[in-house]
């Protein structure tokens, strides 16, 4: 991984994200070649982390997430798990959405979601955090 000049670029511009170390960067980077190239919803439903909402006619259930990559999932739910706490901009949406109700599962997958959202507009535009989230895809 270190001895290819562009994965290393990609690499770096993946860890610059508090929260996301080596480990889930390169996960990403082999399981997700993706990334930077499809736009939030459908990159999102690539990794599993979209809500689908069991309901047939009146009956609504409730919203699952699944499919996708299981190993880009579970690596985005641990960078998750670290983000909340050391991540700033992350840290603020997990409690919000926490203060707002949502259960605290279902608030780590947003933020799992967010991250991935993130890191996807970083790839696409070759640009390091900066610690502010503007997303636009």
């Amino acid at each position: 991984m270190r001895g290819s000049p562009a994965w290393r670029e990609t690499e770096d511009l993946l860890a610059s994200v508090p929260g996301v170390g080596s480990t889930i960067a390169r996960t990403l980077i082999a399981e997700l070649p993706e990334l930077g190239t499809l736009d939030r919803k459908q990159i999102a439903a690539l990794a599993g982390l979209a809500p689908h909402t069991r309901q047939s006619g009146q009956w609504k259930g409730r919203s699952f997430i699944g499919g996708g990559r299981a190993s880009v999932r579970t690596a985005l739910f641990m960078g998750a798990m670290v983000a909340k706490k050391h991540n700033p901009v992350l840290k603020a949406f997990f409690d919000r959405l926490v203060a707002a109700g949502k259960p605290k599962m279902l608030a780590l997958i947003a933020v799992a979601r967010k991250l991935l959202t993130i890191l996807n507009a970083i790839i696409r535009d070759h640009r390091p955090w900066q610690g502010t989230v503007v997303v636009a895809s």
